[in-house]
């Protein structure tokens, strides 16, 4: 009996092995092949830009060597760029090549379809004005809006960070690998986190890396993660008790945020009711009763 079972076990392994040949062979042929020869990654229209001798990113380039900078006001600039994920090297002359083509480009649209006909220096003004705050606007947003990305994220990479430590990897080790897996998925935060490993490869101490990713974002969930990383490893408690309570604590505000937005409902509601709903209602409900008393008091005084 014993040597039955053997035998059996013996064969469906060797008829499973056989089949993983079969079925997988082509998928192992072509993950081998990618290692060995990598293909060239599909050039994006900034590599495009920047490969060729003449583009946009030229002549923006020269173009910002019109507008006078200081450098504290360039230093401003490229952490607001590094904020929004701009880490590039022509990212500030760039950005300040559009604060200069941005106005002229609103002055000829003005010019073209006649709106400075009306007010020439006031259109002129305006638009030399819009135009130069519309790319800091625009950087605003950006700004908030991979803050936002962050702050959502967060909680999904403690979480695979706790599982990491949790299954016997260091806190770095752990950062490295939830980086590679969810570059995908959250490709702003997995980005500062990459930054960190490079900078703690490079030899920078953990909290200093970490601490200068709270400071490159300014999210306020990054600070509140770095101070709780460093508290966890001067005291010696369990990081991953500390990781899961802070992304517990994440989702609890980000519950309690939508609470309070829902409840905030009910008192904006008043003023589009006040201006626009009750007007309307008013005309509808005593229209009628006026148009009747107005014609009512005619035939009074016509008598």
């Amino acid at each position: 009996m014993v040597y039955a079972i053997a035998s059996f076990c013996a064969i469906f392994l060797m008829l499973l092995s056989v089949g993983m040949l079969l079925f997988y062979r082509e998928a192992s042929l072509k993950r081998i092949s990618e290692v060995i020869n990598p293909r060239p990654k599909p050039k994006t229209l900034l590599n495009t830009i920047q490969q060729t001798g003449f583009g946009l990113g030229t002549v923006l380039e020269q173009v910002q060597q019109l507008l006078p900078k200081s450098k504290q006001e360039i230093s401003i600039i490229l952490q607001r760029l590094q904020r929004a994920g701009y880490r590039g090297e022509s990212a500030v002359n760039i950005f300040y090549g559009f604060k200069v083509v941005t106005p002229l480009t609103l002055c000829a649209v003005a010019m073209l379809t006649g709106l400075a006909a009306m007010s020439p220096f006031f259109v002129y003004a305006l638009t030399l004005g819009v135009g130069f705050l519309l790319p800091d606007f625009w950087l605003g947003k950006q700004i908030a809006a991979r803050q936002k990305r962050i702050r959502l994220g967060l909680p999904d990479v403690l979480d695979l960070i706790v599982i990491c430590v949790e299954a016997g990897l260091s806190l770095d080790q752990a950062t490295a690998r939830t980086t590679h897996e969810l570059k995908s998925a959250q490709p702003d935060l997995c980005d500062e986190l990459s930054v960190v490993v490079l900078e703690q490869r490079a030899g920078r101490a953990r909290s200093e890396a970490w601490r200068h990713m709270a400071d490159r974002t300014d999210e306020e969930s990054l600070r509140n993660l770095v101070s709780m990383i460093v508290q966890a490893e001067q005291f010696g408690t369990s990081i991953a008790k500390t990781l899961r309570i802070h992304s517990d604590t994440l989702r609890s505000q980000r519950v309690q945020g939508v609470e309070e937005q829902a409840a905030k409902t009910s008192v904006k509601l008043v003023f589009p009711l006040v201006l626009f709903i009750f007007p309307a209602l008013f005309l509808v409900t005593l229209g009628p009763a006026v148009i009747l008393m107005s014609e009512s008091f005619k035939s009074m005084l016509n008598q």
